[in-house]
C-alpha cells in the first residue's frame, strides 16, 4: 500500500515537472538580446556590485532588489542591457531591458516558463514600455496596459523594468564617479 502510494507520488510529480517544462519556452537568448541592442557590437560586460545599503537603497527607491551580490549588463556609451528573472505566479520569466538616457529603449522576453500570461511576450505588449522612465516615487511614469488573465506577468514585467532603470541609473551614477 506505501509502495503504491510512493509510485504515485512519484508519478504526479514527473508529471508536474513534465508540464512545467513543457510551458517553458526560450525565444531569445543572449547573443541575440545583445545584437539588437548594439547593431555594431561594441557592447562591453560590466558588473554592477550590490551590498546591503545599495540593496536596502533600491527597496526605497523602487521597492524591490535584486537578490544577489552582483548583477552583469552590457553598456556601450550611454546605453545598458540589462537581463533579468522576475517571478510571474511561480516561475521565472528572463527579459531582457535596454535603457538609454534614463528610459527603456527596448523590454523583451526571452524566456517565459509558466502556464499562463504568455501573451506578454508579444509586440503589443512589450512596445509598450519604449520611452518610459521612472518617477520620483519609483514608479513607471507612463502607464502600461495589462493583459486580461496575465496580470501575476505583466506585474512581474513592470518590476523587472522598474528595477532595469534604478540599476541603469546606478550604473551611470558609478561610471560618472571614475
Amino acid at each position: 500500500m506505501r509502495s503504491r502510494a510512493l509510485l504515485r507520488g512519484v508519478s504526479l510529480a514527473c508529471a508536474l515537472a513534465f508540464h512545467a517544462a513543457a510551458h517553458a519556452e526560450e525565444y531569445l537568448d543572449r547573443d541575440q538580446l545583445l545584437a539588437l541592442a548594439f547593431p555594431g557590437g561594441a557592447a562591453e560586460q560590466q558588473t554592477l556590485w550590490l551590498n546591503d545599503a545599495l540593496r536596502e537603497k533600491a527597496r526605497a527607491e523602487v521597492g524591490l532588489a535584486p537578490g544577489t551580490l552582483r548583477v552583469r549588463y552590457w553598456q556601450s556609451g550611454a546605453r545598458t542591457a540589462w537581463i533579468l528573472e522576475e517571478i510571474g505566479k511561480e516561475q521565472p520569466i528572463t527579459l531582457g531591458i535596454v535603457v538609454e538616457a534614463g528610459h527603456i529603449a527596448d523590454l523583451r522576453v526571452m524566456a517565459f516558463r509558466e502556464s499562463r500570461g504568455w501573451e506578454i511576450r508579444h509586440d503589443f505588449f512589450t512596445r509598450q514600455f519604449a520611452g518610459v522612465g521612472l518617477d520620483a516615487g519609483g514608479k513607471l511614469d507612463h502607464p502600461v496596459d495589462g493583459i486580461t488573465g496575465a496580470t501575476l506577468s505583466v506585474n512581474a514585467t513592470d518590476r523587472a523594468a522598474r528595477l532595469a532603470l534604478w540599476l541603469a541609473r546606478q550604473a551611470d551614477t558609478r561610471a560618472a564617479a571614475r
